[in-house]
């Protein structure tokens, strides 16, 4: 029996060294991710946090990425029923465990195979074109906001089929109060804590959504053309409108707020080093020309793919992988009992010195294949791994592309002086204090 195995010992607590280690970290850096950096640095990679209502096991490195993603189905559940993403989504792919789980990644799997994604670049591009019309020739614009702009027009043209334009505005606070539920809170250490002022907004989303159930509904019965994309799918599916929504929401969040992330932080990440965007927009000019990206071009854009992986790797959107362990485990010695939290950060874990040299420098250049080695095996997991890696993966790369090569096609950037760029634990790892760019089209 595990938990009474005397060889195992119960993860540690972090010691005098690492929690004052933690604390200038956080005085310094004003994040929660540095902080918790501090601890991993002294403590290695097994540790608990002893928290009022709140004592996770947090876990570091390939091997706790073997365990977490491979490990027996059934040891580590995803569905925590009283954390707000599983109250907010209810059933969607990203919470259910199992069979439930199976089924709606088997249904939902080809509406986002890379040949779908692929034949949908040019509805891509045009989003992309159309939000970058409104930007000033010489000005400035906030990173986060504009590329949570993109990032909507481009997932809900490509897979609900709609385009959110007009009703953009009047959606921008919904959706940042329903990311704002699910984003770390008082909740964590306090799970039945009261949380006034989100009913309005989850109504609201709630009515849009179904909005769009009922009017695809509408048009298959009018006679309209079918239509492949995740919406048909699903609408022609036996899913009720219930399970319907929870389904699009699960994208719409999940997908949406993860390339805003990605996408602000190469934007940041550019405007800090020109030297690298400008080596990025010579390679995107000598390929596309002034063209629009397609499928097959953006696909030979090396360097580009470069820079996206090692914005991936510092600024993994899902930085953290959170289960609840299902029964009595262990781990390199030590004992996880039954109904514990563990977490499996991806963050420390991409930034891990024993995997890494320099960890903290953004280096393009070490995802190059012809002069340096792959990762190791379970090292870089900016998608997940193991048989539930991110359903989203092939849009989320060729979006990428997409926007990023049209980006550098029509703008320079550079980030403001004196601004102070923070790693803000949102429902996704963001970009904190306000990335502003100065952009000037080009």
């Amino acid at each position: 029996m595990i938990a009474s195995d005397p060889t195992l010992i119960d993860p540690p607590a972090p010691n005098g060294a690492a929690s004052r280690a933690a604390w200038r970290a956080l005085r310094r850096d004003r994040s929660l991710l540095t902080a918790l950096s501090a601890v991993h640095a002294e403590m290695g990679d097994v540790f608990s946090l002893p928290l009022p209502g709140f004592s996770p096991v947090v876990l570091v490195g390939p091997a706790a990425a073997r365990f977490v993603m491979l490990g027996p189905e059934g040891d580590l559940l995803w569905r925590f029923e009283k954390d707000p993403v599983a109250r907010l989504l209810r059933h969607g792919v990203l919470v259910e465990d199992g069979a439930a789980h199976d089924a709606l990644r088997t249904l939902m799997t080809p509406a986002l195979h890379r040949r779908m994604i692929d034949a949908e670049v040019a509805t891509m591009a045009h989003c992309v074109d159309a939000r970058l019309d409104t930007w000033p020739s010489d000005g400035h614009v906030d990173a986060l906001d504009a590329m949570r702009a993109i990032a909507l027009a481009v997932l809900t043209e490509t897979l609900f089929g709609v385009d959110i334009a007009p009703d953009l505005e009047r959606l921008w606070r919904v959706i940042l109060r329903t990311l704002a539920y699910i984003s770390p809170g008082a909740w964590i250490v306090w799970p039945d804590a009261p949380r006034p002022g989100y009913g309005r907004a989850l109504r609201a989303m709630d009515g849009y959504l179904h909005r769009l159930i009922a009017q695809r509904r509408a048009a298959d019965r009018g006679g309209g053309p079918a239509r492949d994309d995740l919406l048909g799918v699903l609408v022609h599916s036996d899913l009720s409108d219930d399970l319907i929504r929870d389904q699009l929401l699960t994208m719409l969040i999940a997908g949406h707020d993860t390339a805003t992330a990605l996408l602000s932080w190469a934007l940041v990440a550019l405007g800090q080093d020109q030297d690298i965007q400008a080596r990025a927009r010579a390679e995107v000019r000598a390929v596309l020309g002034g063209a629009a990206p397609t499928a097959e071009s953006s696909a030979r854009l090396p360097y580009l793919e470069q820079v996206i992986k090692e914005t991936l790797r510092l600024y993994p959107p899902i930085h953290v992988g959170n289960r609840r362990a299902a029964r009595d485990l262990a781990f390199q010695g030590h004992r996880i009992p039954a109904g514990t939290r563990v977490l499996f950060s991806i963050f420390l874990t991409h930034r891990h010195p024993a995997h890494w040299s320099d960890p903290d420098r953004f280096d393009p250049d070490r995802f190059d294949a012809a002069t340096r080695s792959a990762p190791e095996p379970f090292t870089y997991l900016p998608f997940g791994g193991g048989p539930r890696f991110c359903i989203g993966t092939a849009m989320a790369r060729v979006e990428a592309r997409v926007v990023l090569a049209r980006l550098l096609q029509r703008f320079e950037w550079s980030l403001e002086p004196g601004r102070r760029i923070t790693l803000r634990m949102g429902a996704t790892l963001e970009p904190g204090g306000r990335g502003w760019l100065r952009v000037r089209g080009g």
